[in-house]
């Protein structure tokens, strides 16, 4: 388990209209400092799932209904892996989100960035209804993935996946980059993590969660975030408090 003063997170949570479905349940308790990280005493369980090279052909899937800067950005490259974190090749992020691809071995890298002022508030997001997974919802500051570039395939201290960090905080929150630096993210550890978003389109990551506390300079993207917040521990939780008894 990770602590920080106790609090209770969820590690790469998603809420629906805060509050509202919870689609993972992983818990994290992270450390009092996030520049001192405490020794990592519980890695989150994760299910151990056989990821295979595919070479069958890519299914061809009609994105005329979705929005076009998204959609654009389903071409990026993402990094496919084995279940050791281990990189066996490269495919596009349409291609890597799409269960049919899930359900045949697709595994990516990704990360979770959680952003903490200094009040200690967690800066939340509300991701827009243009996103094609999970629109609409809530979750931690920036989820995203590490692209098949050399900047951000290097892995000594996960140095790639924090640079991809800073660029999605930018892209994404507006934070400039010289705010928030690749040093400045802790990484603390990884998680498997496997969801649907809805019958096409999912997530099944090896998800790097990383830590940084600042105050930064917000300037939301529209087509990426539709409303924000910082919330402190017991607001946190009581807002997943709320999304569990509403799944239930």
């Amino acid at each position: 388990m990770l602590r920080r003063m106790g609090a209770v997170l969820k590690c790469r949570f998603y809420c629906k209209n805060s509050p509202g479905k919870t689609v993972q349940n992983r818990w994290c308790e992270p450390s009092r400092s996030v520049v001192e990280v405490a020794q990592v005493t519980d890695l989150c369980n994760y299910n151990r799932l056989v990821v295979r090279r595919i070479t069958t052909t890519m299914p061809e899937i009609d994105t005329s209904n979705l929005d076009e800067r998204q959609v654009q950005l389903l071409e990026e490259m993402c990094i496919l892996l084995d279940e050791n974190d281990k990189k066996i090749g490269a495919d596009t992020k349409k291609n890597c989100h799409l269960n049919e691809n899930i359900d045949k071995g697709f595994l990516h890298r990704a990360f979770s960035v959680f952003l903490f002022d200094n009040k200690d508030r967690l800066l939340l997001q509300q991701r827009s209804d243009a996103k094609i997974t999970f629109p609409g919802c809530f979750t931690n500051t920036c989820c995203s993935h590490p692209l098949n570039t050399p900047s951000e395939l290097e892995e000594k201290g996960a140095i790639g996946v924090r640079r991809a960090a800073q660029r999605r905080l930018k892209a994404e929150f507006g934070i400039p980059m010289e705010q928030v630096t690749p040093n400045e993210l802790t990484y603390l550890t990884r998680i498997h993590y496997k969801a649907q978003s809805d019958g096409m389109w999912g997530e099944h990551e090896i998800d790097y969660i990383l830590f940084v506390q600042k105050n930064v300079t917000l300037d939301p993207e529209p087509n990426e975030i539709q409303s924000h917040c910082y919330v402190t521990k017991e607001e946190l939780k009581e807002l997943l408090k709320k999304a569990d008894k509403k799944r239930n």
